[in-house]
This record gives C-alpha cells, sequence and structure tokens, in this order.
C-alpha cells in the first residue's frame, strides 16, 4: 500500500505544481482566462500558492502521512471548489472546453485516492 501512496502522491504533487506555479507568477493562459471571467488577481494567486503548498505537503506527506493526507484532501477542496468554477461556466456542456475541465474531477479522484493509501499506510 505505501508504493501505491508514493506513487499517488508524487503523480499529485507534480500536477498541482504545474497547475499553482503559473498562477502564482501570474503568466499564461490559465490565470489570464481565471482574471477574465472574473476571478480577481489576488483569488488566482491564493488558488496557485495553495496549489504549490500542497505539492509541498504531498511529497513531506511520504515520509510523514499526516502532512501527506492533509495535503491531499486541501488538495481535493481546491478540486471540488475547480468542478463548482466549470459547472459555473459550462465547461462540461461545451465540447471545446470539456477536456480542460475534466482535469479537477480526475485529479479531486486522485486525491481521495492518495489520501485513503497514505491513511493505510500508517
Amino acid at each position: 500500500m505505501y508504493i501505491a501512496a508514493v506513487i499517488l502522491s508524487v503523480l499529485l504533487a507534480l500536477f498541482s505544481l504545474a497547475a499553482g506555479a503559473p498562477k502564482v507568477q501570474m503568466k499564461g493562459d490559465v490565470p489570464e482566462g481565471l482574471v477574465a471571467k472574473g476571478l480577481s488577481s489576488g483569488l488566482v494567486r491564493f488558488i496557485g500558492l495553495s496549489e504549490v503548498a500542497a505539492a509541498v505537503g504531498l511529497v513531506a506527506g511520504i515520509w510523514w502521512q499526516p502532512l501527506g493526507i492533509a495535503a491531499a484532501v486541501g488538495m481535493a477542496v481546491l478540486l471540488v471548489g475547480a468542478v463548482t468554477y466549470h459547472v459555473k461556466w459550462g465547461d462540461y456542456a461545451d465540447s471545446k472546453s470539456r477536456n480542460a475541465a475534466m482535469a479537477p474531477v480526475m485529479f479531486c479522484l486522485i486525491s481521495i485516492a492518495a489520501a485513503c493509501t497514505l491513511a493505510a499506510s500508517i
């Protein structure tokens, strides 16, 4: 079970870091798109910092599982917010944006699996 926890934690940490870094720096299409849809730049940066913090917590959680569990649960909560945001903007109904909008759903499930496997490996 520990090997599965490590694999899920690393996978989720890489995703989280890749998603959060551009938001913290406010560079790229994603932060610009979020601001264009009404989110403040401060909120976008906060979301990015949360994602980067989750990545750090997930990696540290490999050695101290309670931190990894907290990071995975926090990431799942953040991703539920992302899914809600995509629902609000109708991204799941639009065939052009549906694929990108499915990423938060998939990674929310991975977050839950990471939390469960980390808890089982204590």
